[in-house]
């Protein structure tokens, strides 16, 4: 709880400084390209906490989106699959690079770090190959199926003068927020996936599957990546196999740390990831507004989780040393 308070405090103080230095950033159209964009890249953040929470990293989330975002269009448009199906197919090829970084992670006790940069290389190549590096999109078609990423949600009762939209993306990511707090903190298996990131040698020894957790885990991550994947092509229309999605994974493993998720796992919180993704894009966009060079974007970002893994090391240390100190006494 300290955390989310700590999260929420920074995001409320960087939003009032930017509002008084520019009155255009709580314009309406603002406040609805933020949230949009918080949707969008929020989607990652919940699919790398569940990873993170049970001590493990994945660092091929950024190829999975850009994968998926070349996919879904070379279906549809080159090879004429029925949109339902492309859907399903992309999303079942996502799960299914998760579960293979699972499988390798548990059944032959490789490291996720080297796992999923592997993962990172290979898809990327996989999805520059199928498409001979070609910039990939829907062109004018399929309209109603980019309302998907794209489409906003009026909000009744407000007058035209401060009339504002909902992004739907921000609205999926409320409902997978609600659900993954739900999971995370009121089932069993949340309970399970935090004792095995705390210990898992103990976790085992206690009866829990540590290997059925992790798989599931990843299979999370990826499937989680997979659907920003299908989000970010419906609203860019317009993806290059070579770069788009790069440096996703850092957005997404940044929000987490932010959000209270410890990178040593058994700690995290679904609603501080999506806070903690809300501050990133908050800074984001107050660079834009404010006149800092975007240059210094993943500048920031490698701060942000620098800082983050400092002040767990330290806090883990001073928790250490007061439960040392009570017991002398």
């Amino acid at each position: 709880m300290k955390k989310l308070l700590g999260i929420l405090g920074l995001f409320i103080v960087v939003f009032g400084f930017t509002a008084v230095q520019n009155p255009k950033f709580i314009s309406a159209y603002n406040m609805e390209n933020l949230l949009n964009w918080t949707g969008l890249f929020g989607i990652l953040g919940v699919g790398a906490a569940f990873v993170i929470i049970t001590g493990g990293i994945d660092l091929s989330i950024g190829s999975v989106v850009g994968l998926v975002g070349c996919l879904l269009p070379l279906f549809i448009m080159d090879h004429g699959v029925p949109v339902p199906l492309a859907i399903l197919s992309v999303m079942l090829i996502a799960a299914l690079i998760g579960l293979t970084h699972g499988l390798l992670i548990t059944k032959l006790n490789l490291q996720p770090f080297v796992v999923t940069l592997c993962g990172l290389l290979i898809y990327r190549g996989v999805a520059r190959f199928i498409t001979a590096d070609q910039t990939m999109g829907f062109g004018n078609t399929h309209g109603d199926l980019r309302k998907l990423a794209t489409g906003k949600l009026a909000i009744p009762g407000l007058t035209e003068a401060t009339k504002f939209d909902l992004p739907i993306p921000f609205l999926i990511l409320f409902i997978l927020m609600v659900v993954g707090a739900i999971f995370l903190d009121k089932t069993i298996w949340g309970r399970y996936l935090l004792a095995l990131g705390r210990n898992e040698q103990a976790a085992r020894y206690s009866g829990i599957k540590t290997d059925r957790l992790t798989i599931m885990s990843y299979v999370i991550c990826s499937t989680l990546a997979g659907f920003g994947g299908i989000m970010f092509m419906l609203d860019l229309n317009s993806v290059q196999p070579s770069s788009h999605g790069s440096f996703y994974e850092l957005y997404a493993i940044a929000a987490a740390v932010l959000g209270g998720c410890s990178l040593r796992g058994g700690e995290g919180s679904i609603i501080g990831v999506v806070i903690g993704m809300a501050v990133l894009r908050l800074l984001y966009n107050a660079s834009n507004l404010l006149g800092i060079p975007t240059q210094l974007e993943f500048t920031i970002i490698g701060a942000v989780i620098l800082a983050g893994a400092i002040v767990d090391e330290v806090a883990k240390r001073l928790v250490h040393r007061m439960r040392q100190a009570k017991q002398q006494r």
